[in-house]
């Protein structure tokens, strides 16, 4: 089968991009931030991440960032053809948000979780009902057009490119892989790493969700 043109400069100038993002975010983190008084500033408060964005979930719906406000939100980017690690990281999502709702059955009921695809050629609405109902009753799976994908990438600070050397159909997709906690104004939270299981997940809701 005829393999894609390869666009190597491309691909260095999307990670250079990518990495500076990272890095500018995590330099944030590690600078010093004034706490009100008596109160905890949350991991990344008043850093770069998150936006408006425009995207259709997997009933068809139009989901924006306005339309999710009131609540806090689990925010994963990754795409549901991913032969491992995706599934992983949202099946520790989905745990840890059930352990919380089990525990907190109020507070829990304030978290949306919410899936983003990074492949919307391939990820449709329809392949994402399948995909999020394996997960959790109340897990939204997002897509949308290229362009609007990477409206939503850019505001996360979210690096995703298509794999090289693989056909048309079977390719895969490096990608970054945060679970983003953010707050019922679309501010961010915290992050959670790989090394993050549901038990540290459903922690990290436990001590930020009010």
């Amino acid at each position: 089968m005829k393999q894609p043109r390869r666009l190597p400069f491309l691909r260095i100038a999307l990670l250079l991009a990518a990495a500076v993002a990272l890095v500018a975010a995590f330099i944030w983190l590690a600078a010093p931030k004034p706490a009100a008084q008596g109160a905890e500033e949350p991991p990344l408060a008043g850093a770069p991440i998150g936006g408006d964005f425009a995207l259709t979930d997997q009933n068809g719906k139009r989901v924006t960032n306005d339309s999710l406000k009131g609540n806090y939100r689990l925010i994963y980017f990754g795409y549901s053809f991913c032969p491992d690690v995706c599934p992983v990281d949202v099946q520790r999502m989905a745990q840890g948000l059930k352990s919380f709702e089990a525990a907190n059955p109020a507070l829990g009921a304030r978290v949306q979780p919410v899936f983003v695809t990074v492949d919307p050629a391939r990820d449709t609405p329809a392949v994402l009902k399948d995909f999020v109902a394996a997960f959790h009753p109340r897990l939204i799976g997002l897509t949308g057009t290229e362009a609007e994908i990477d409206t939503a990438k850019r505001a996360y600070r979210v690096y995703a490119a298509k794999g090289e050397g693989t056909d048309p159909q079977n390719y895969l997709m490096d990608h970054s892989a945060f679970i983003y906690l953010m707050d019922p104004d679309g501010k961010p939270v915290m992050y959670f790493e790989r090394a993050d299981d549901a038990a540290a997940i459903a922690a990290g809701l436990a001590k930020w969700v009010r």
